[in-house]
Protein backbone atom coordinates (compact mmCIF):
# COMPACT_ATOMS: atom_id res chain seq x y z
CA UNK A 1 0.00 0.00 0.00
CA UNK A 2 2.92 2.22 1.00
CA UNK A 3 5.21 1.73 -2.17
CA UNK A 4 1.41 2.48 -4.43
CA UNK A 5 1.07 5.62 -2.48
CA UNK A 6 4.41 6.57 -3.29
CA UNK A 7 4.38 5.71 -6.98
CA UNK A 8 1.22 7.60 -7.31
CA UNK A 9 2.50 10.35 -5.70
CA UNK A 10 5.77 10.26 -7.43
CA UNK A 11 3.70 10.28 -11.01
CA UNK A 12 1.48 13.14 -10.17
CA UNK A 13 4.50 14.95 -9.01
CA UNK A 14 6.37 14.41 -12.41
CA UNK A 15 3.21 15.37 -14.33
CA UNK A 16 3.01 18.62 -12.26
CA UNK A 17 6.73 19.35 -13.56
CA UNK A 18 6.37 18.52 -16.91
CA UNK A 19 3.20 20.86 -17.17
CA UNK A 20 5.30 23.82 -15.40
CA UNK A 21 8.15 23.04 -17.96
CA UNK A 22 5.73 23.50 -21.15
CA UNK A 23 3.36 26.15 -20.17
CA UNK A 24 0.66 27.41 -23.27
CA UNK A 25 3.13 29.88 -24.94
CA UNK A 26 2.56 33.92 -24.65
CA UNK A 27 0.98 35.07 -27.47
CA UNK A 28 0.15 38.71 -28.21
CA UNK A 29 -0.52 41.45 -31.21
CA UNK A 30 2.05 43.05 -30.60
CA UNK A 31 6.34 42.77 -29.78
CA UNK A 32 7.99 39.73 -30.44
CA UNK A 33 5.35 37.12 -30.06
CA UNK A 34 2.89 39.20 -32.68
CA UNK A 35 0.91 37.47 -35.23
CA UNK A 36 3.53 37.50 -37.49
CA UNK A 37 5.10 34.52 -35.20
CA UNK A 38 2.09 32.81 -33.91
CA UNK A 39 3.25 29.89 -36.27
CA UNK A 40 6.60 29.86 -34.71
CA UNK A 41 5.91 30.02 -31.05
CA UNK A 42 4.49 26.44 -30.30
CA UNK A 43 4.00 23.17 -32.43
CA UNK A 44 0.35 23.26 -31.66
CA UNK A 45 0.09 27.16 -33.11
CA UNK A 46 2.46 25.37 -36.85
CA UNK A 47 -1.28 26.11 -38.37
CA UNK A 48 -0.87 30.37 -37.65
CA UNK A 49 2.28 29.62 -40.47
CA UNK A 50 1.44 27.03 -42.99
CA UNK A 51 -2.57 27.27 -42.63
CA UNK A 52 -3.74 27.27 -46.48
CA UNK A 53 -7.47 28.34 -45.01
CA UNK A 54 -6.67 31.61 -42.64
CA UNK A 55 -8.76 33.93 -41.27
CA UNK A 56 -9.51 36.83 -41.44
CA UNK A 57 -9.66 37.67 -45.05
CA UNK A 58 -10.89 40.54 -46.76
CA UNK A 59 -14.58 40.98 -48.49
CA UNK A 60 -13.70 42.15 -52.33
CA UNK A 61 -14.25 39.62 -54.54
CA UNK A 62 -17.68 37.66 -53.84
CA UNK A 63 -20.54 35.57 -55.61
CA UNK A 64 -23.83 36.12 -55.77
CA UNK A 65 -25.67 32.82 -54.59
CA UNK A 66 -28.69 31.08 -53.16
CA UNK A 67 -28.65 29.34 -49.97
CA UNK A 68 -30.03 29.33 -46.19
CA UNK A 69 -29.68 31.90 -44.03
CA UNK A 70 -28.04 31.59 -40.21
CA UNK A 71 -31.30 30.44 -38.34
CA UNK A 72 -30.53 32.28 -35.09
CA UNK A 73 -32.48 33.62 -32.11
CA UNK A 74 -30.30 34.07 -29.22
CA UNK A 75 -32.38 34.39 -25.87
CA UNK A 76 -31.83 36.79 -23.15
CA UNK A 77 -29.72 34.86 -20.73
CA UNK A 78 -27.01 35.71 -18.03
CA UNK A 79 -23.48 35.91 -18.89
CA UNK A 80 -20.14 35.73 -17.62
CA UNK A 81 -17.84 38.43 -18.99
CA UNK A 82 -14.45 38.67 -18.59
CA UNK A 83 -11.34 40.77 -19.66
CA UNK A 84 -9.20 37.54 -20.86
CA UNK A 85 -5.99 39.54 -21.60
CA UNK A 86 -6.52 39.66 -25.47
CA UNK A 87 -10.33 40.91 -25.49
CA UNK A 88 -13.69 41.20 -23.59
CA UNK A 89 -15.30 37.97 -23.68
CA UNK A 90 -19.13 36.78 -22.61
CA UNK A 91 -20.23 33.00 -21.96
CA UNK A 92 -24.05 32.23 -21.71
CA UNK A 93 -25.06 30.81 -19.10
CA UNK A 94 -28.10 28.39 -18.36
CA UNK A 95 -29.57 26.15 -21.11
CA UNK A 96 -27.58 25.49 -24.50
CA UNK A 97 -28.91 28.26 -27.42
CA UNK A 98 -28.31 26.19 -30.56
CA UNK A 99 -28.12 27.92 -34.56
CA UNK A 100 -28.42 26.54 -37.70
CA UNK A 101 -26.32 26.73 -40.55
CA UNK A 102 -26.82 25.00 -43.74
CA UNK A 103 -29.29 22.56 -41.62
CA UNK A 104 -26.59 21.99 -39.38
CA UNK A 105 -27.33 22.64 -35.45
CA UNK A 106 -23.88 24.20 -33.29
CA UNK A 107 -24.16 25.20 -30.27
CA UNK A 108 -23.44 28.74 -28.57
CA UNK A 109 -20.32 28.88 -26.31
CA UNK A 110 -19.50 32.77 -26.12
CA UNK A 111 -18.96 35.33 -28.28
CA UNK A 112 -16.14 38.42 -28.12
CA UNK A 113 -14.86 41.55 -29.88
CA UNK A 114 -11.83 42.82 -31.76
CA UNK A 115 -10.85 46.76 -32.48
CA UNK A 116 -10.90 47.56 -35.25
CA UNK A 117 -12.68 44.89 -37.47
CA UNK A 118 -10.59 41.95 -38.46
CA UNK A 119 -12.17 40.80 -41.71
CA UNK A 120 -12.02 44.40 -43.95
CA UNK A 121 -14.60 45.46 -46.81
CA UNK A 122 -13.04 46.14 -50.10
CA UNK A 123 -9.70 46.76 -48.12
CA UNK A 124 -11.21 49.22 -45.35
CA UNK A 125 -11.94 48.56 -41.93
CA UNK A 126 -14.72 48.97 -39.67
CA UNK A 127 -14.30 50.22 -35.82
CA UNK A 128 -15.38 47.48 -34.30
CA UNK A 129 -16.35 43.43 -34.75
CA UNK A 130 -17.96 40.82 -32.67
CA UNK A 131 -17.61 37.20 -32.61
CA UNK A 132 -20.21 34.46 -31.65
CA UNK A 133 -18.57 31.11 -31.51
CA UNK A 134 -20.49 28.29 -31.88
CA UNK A 135 -19.84 24.19 -31.98
CA UNK A 136 -21.06 20.89 -33.52
CA UNK A 137 -21.55 18.04 -32.17
CA UNK A 138 -18.86 16.45 -33.98
CA UNK A 139 -16.79 19.24 -32.90
CA UNK A 140 -16.55 21.75 -35.52
CA UNK A 141 -16.99 25.46 -35.40
CA UNK A 142 -18.45 28.15 -37.07
CA UNK A 143 -18.04 31.30 -36.22
CA UNK A 144 -20.83 34.32 -36.85
CA UNK A 145 -19.32 37.92 -37.23
CA UNK A 146 -20.91 41.42 -37.17
CA UNK A 147 -19.07 44.86 -37.75
CA UNK A 148 -20.34 47.86 -36.16
CA UNK A 149 -20.25 51.45 -37.18
CA UNK A 150 -20.65 54.53 -35.14
CA UNK A 151 -24.20 55.87 -34.37
CA UNK A 152 -26.82 55.26 -32.18
CA UNK A 153 -25.85 53.78 -28.49
CA UNK A 154 -26.57 49.64 -28.93
CA UNK A 155 -28.19 48.62 -25.32
CA UNK A 156 -26.38 45.74 -25.21
CA UNK A 157 -22.82 47.31 -25.46
CA UNK A 158 -24.18 49.14 -22.56
CA UNK A 159 -24.16 46.48 -20.10
CA UNK A 160 -20.95 45.37 -21.41
CA UNK A 161 -18.67 48.02 -20.84
CA UNK A 162 -20.60 49.74 -18.19
CA UNK A 163 -17.07 48.38 -16.10
CA UNK A 164 -13.78 49.09 -17.15
CA UNK A 165 -12.75 45.47 -16.45
CA UNK A 166 -8.92 44.97 -16.18
CA UNK A 167 -7.37 41.66 -17.20
CA UNK A 168 -8.14 38.76 -15.26
CA UNK A 169 -11.71 40.60 -13.80
CA UNK A 170 -14.97 39.22 -14.59
CA UNK A 171 -18.67 40.26 -13.92
CA UNK A 172 -21.97 38.50 -14.07
CA UNK A 173 -24.82 39.80 -16.45
CA UNK A 174 -28.02 39.22 -15.47
CA UNK A 175 -30.71 39.03 -18.54
CA UNK A 176 -28.78 40.70 -21.18
CA UNK A 177 -30.56 40.37 -24.76
CA UNK A 178 -27.84 40.72 -27.24
CA UNK A 179 -30.01 40.43 -30.21
CA UNK A 180 -29.07 44.16 -31.04
CA UNK A 181 -25.47 43.20 -31.29
CA UNK A 182 -27.06 41.49 -34.76
CA UNK A 183 -28.40 43.10 -37.36
CA UNK A 184 -31.57 42.94 -38.68
CA UNK A 185 -30.87 42.14 -42.54
CA UNK A 186 -29.27 38.62 -42.96
CA UNK A 187 -27.53 39.21 -46.19
CA UNK A 188 -23.95 37.69 -45.41
CA UNK A 189 -20.80 36.28 -46.42
CA UNK A 190 -19.52 32.45 -46.30
CA UNK A 191 -16.69 30.84 -46.36
CA UNK A 192 -14.26 27.96 -45.00
CA UNK A 193 -11.37 29.79 -42.81
CA UNK A 194 -9.77 29.50 -39.57
CA UNK A 195 -9.75 30.59 -36.00
CA UNK A 196 -8.24 34.29 -35.71
CA UNK A 197 -6.07 33.54 -32.46
CA UNK A 198 -3.92 30.77 -31.85
CA UNK A 199 -3.56 27.48 -32.50
CA UNK A 200 -5.66 28.77 -35.80
CA UNK A 201 -7.47 25.78 -36.24
CA UNK A 202 -8.68 25.52 -39.78
CA UNK A 203 -12.18 24.01 -41.37
CA UNK A 204 -14.41 27.47 -39.45
CA UNK A 205 -17.71 27.83 -40.91
CA UNK A 206 -18.07 31.82 -41.36
CA UNK A 207 -21.05 33.69 -41.59
CA UNK A 208 -19.90 37.25 -41.43
CA UNK A 209 -22.72 39.99 -42.02
CA UNK A 210 -22.58 42.33 -44.51
CA UNK A 211 -24.62 45.23 -42.43
CA UNK A 212 -23.13 47.29 -40.00
CA UNK A 213 -24.74 47.16 -36.85
CA UNK A 214 -24.78 50.51 -34.53
CA UNK A 215 -22.62 51.45 -31.46
CA UNK A 216 -22.49 54.77 -30.20
CA UNK A 217 -18.81 56.44 -30.60
CA UNK A 218 -18.26 56.18 -26.56
CA UNK A 219 -19.20 52.59 -26.33
CA UNK A 220 -16.74 52.01 -29.14
CA UNK A 221 -14.38 54.00 -27.03
CA UNK A 222 -14.82 52.14 -24.14
CA UNK A 223 -14.54 48.97 -25.86
CA UNK A 224 -11.11 49.97 -26.88
CA UNK A 225 -10.24 51.06 -23.59
CA UNK A 226 -11.14 47.46 -21.58
CA UNK A 227 -9.37 45.83 -24.27
CA UNK A 228 -6.38 47.73 -24.12
CA UNK A 229 -4.91 47.70 -28.26
CA UNK A 230 -5.95 46.98 -31.08
CA UNK A 231 -6.52 42.88 -31.58
CA UNK A 232 -7.13 42.31 -34.57
CA UNK A 233 -5.01 39.81 -36.57
CA UNK A 234 -4.27 41.19 -40.36
CA UNK A 235 -6.27 39.57 -43.10
CA UNK A 236 -5.31 36.20 -44.79
CA UNK A 237 -4.82 35.11 -48.40
CA UNK A 238 -7.68 33.52 -49.61
CA UNK A 239 -5.61 30.70 -51.38
CA UNK A 240 -8.18 30.06 -54.28
CA UNK A 241 -11.29 30.03 -51.48
CA UNK A 242 -14.69 31.29 -53.22
CA UNK A 243 -16.45 34.04 -50.90
CA UNK A 244 -20.29 33.12 -51.05
CA UNK A 245 -22.82 36.04 -50.66
CA UNK A 246 -26.08 34.67 -49.60
CA UNK A 247 -29.10 37.18 -49.73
Amino acid sequence: MKIHLFLSLLMAASAATVSAANPQPNWSYTGANDSAHWGDLSKDFAVCKTGKQQSPVDFSSVKAVKGRQVVYRYDTSDYKVENNGHTLQATPQGKPQNVMINGKPYVFKQFHFHIPSEHTFKGKHLPMEAHFVHQAEDGTLAVVATVFKPGKNNPALTALVAKKLKTGESVQLKGLDIQTLLPEDTKSFHLKGSLTTPPCSENVTWVVFETPVQAGEAQIKAMRAIIGSANNRPVQPLNGREVNEIQ
